[in-house]
């Protein structure tokens, strides 16, 4: 101790180490990135999932498209107006004149009974015609008010086109075969869509149950009423008379809706038939 009574000052270091590794932040970095490569791995193993096997050949086209395509019609007969498909000087054609190209569905199928390519040539030909109408590839045929009302699926038959009422939006007056607007405008609009190929039409007409019991079953009556109106709208629509395969009233007997009286039991099925 000094001699005027004062202590020394000591001061003490510290040094501290080998705790970097366990209390560092450097793995809170490494560790947020797992957990993100994980979570889009997981997408996209959800989106593979979710999609069909057309959709992703679809995308896969279209970062890295195979056909150079011309998306001006040059009002040629065809796709591809006379060229290969292989071909790298002239584009592909979209359309023919004012009107989309849809591959003739007779001469996908010509030739006989057919192998497995001409059948799949038919269904391709099927879906293009389903495009065209619901607009899934452009421009739909089809206003969003009356698009409510139809569903398109391609099966053995051929392409079904199921035009169905709505709550409080029916095709037709209550029991009768009067159609109301939105049916007269899908008709003339199918109309124009079968007349780009020639395969024959198949018309059915079906009701829903009758919420009360009544002495006489009407439901066969109004449904196969409703099917023939239909066909003289497309008659009507410029359609060749000679086209229609057969007129059908299933009367309540097929329902869509496991609910027999629900609405949307009251359709007509316009099918474009495959070729025998």
């Amino acid at each position: 101790m000094s001699a005027d009574g004062q202590a020394p000052i000591i001061i003490k270091k510290i040094k501290k180490g080998g705790g970097d590794g366990h209390h560092g932040g450097a793995w809170k970095v490494a560790y947020a990135d797992f957990v993100t490569a994980m979570m889009a791995f997981f997408l996209l193993m959800w989106l593979l999932n979710a999609t069909t096997e057309k959709q992703r050949k679809g995308i896969a086209d279209y970062f890295s498209p195979t056909i150079p395509v011309n998306r001006v019609s040059g009002g040629g007969d065809g796709s591809f107006g006379g060229d290969s498909v292989f071909s790298e000087e002239t584009l592909s054609q979209s359309g023919t004149g004012g009107l989309p190209a849809v591959p003739n569905v007779n001469s996908a199928s010509s030739g006989g009974s057919g192998s497995d390519g001409e059948k799949e040539a038919e269904t391709e030909a099927l879906e293009a015609v389903e495009e065209m109408l619901l607009g899934r590839s452009g421009e739909s045929m089809v206003s969003p008010e009356t698009q409510r009302h139809i569903m398109t699926r391609v099966t053995d038959e051929g392409l079904i086109i199921d035009i169905f009422d709505l709550e409080g939006d029916p095709l037709f007056e209550p029991d009768s075969d009067i159609p109301t607007n939105v049916t007269t405008q899908i008709i003339a609009m199918v109309a124009r869509v079968f007349s780009l190929v020639a395969n024959d039409v198949a018309v059915e007409g079906h009701v829903a149950t009758q919420p009360l019991v009544i002495a006489e079953n009407t439901a066969w009556n109004v449904s196969g009423a409703r099917a023939t109106r239909v066909r003289r709208m497309l008659e009507a629509a410029l359609l060749d008379p000679e086209r229609i395969h057969r007129v059908t009233g299933h009367a309540d007997r097929e329902p869509h809706d496991q609910n027999v009286m629900s609405p949307r039991n009251n359709r007509i099925e316009l099918i474009l038939l495959r070729n025998q």
